[in-house]
């Protein structure tokens, strides 16, 4: 049985980086004025925050925690925003590391072909699960207290 060589579609992985980007503008506006934002997401906690800022880029670190839930897992993510293309993408995804493109089948870390298309899908729906659901308030006594 032969198989079929995957190759990743640029169209549809650029269309989904662009719509994230408007996304994470509209959850995170105040990005170039401030380093942080945290909303409540139903009963997690969301906290994003810059972590790399240059010219054209903005890196950003994204941290879900369940409030009340131990057994779920927290989301962690790092994504990447090209200011100039107006696009986002996941660089790394919870203790994954840096996602690459595409991925041999099957290989040790059992990383599907094309994770990196389905990661920045994933950032897709969490980001409009923000927007219909969160960008609430964190009440003062969930907030993380400063660190010196």
């Amino acid at each position: 049985m032969h198989r079929q060589r995957y190759t990743v579609d640029l169209t549809g992985l650029h269309a989904v980086c662009e719509a994230n980007y408007a996304r994470m503008m509209r959850v995170f506006p105040a990005y170039e004025v401030s380093n942080r934002t945290e909303f409540a997401l139903l009963d997690e906690r969301v906290s994003i925050d810059v972590i790399e800022r240059s010219r054209y880029t903005t890196i950003f670190r994204i941290a879900s925690r369940p409030v009340a839930r131990a057994w779920l897992a927290p989301l962690q993510m790092e994504v990447r925003a090209y200011h100039d293309a107006a696009m986002l993408e996941v660089g790394s995804f919870q203790a994954s590391g840096t996602v690459q493109a595409r991925y041999a089948y099957p290989n040790p870390a059992m990383h599907q072909q094309d994770e990196k298309n389905q990661q920045n899908r994933f950032l897709a729906d969490w980001l409009e699960h923000c927007l219909a659901n969160g960008l609430a308030s964190l009440p003062d006594s969930l907030r993380r207290t400063p660190q010196v």
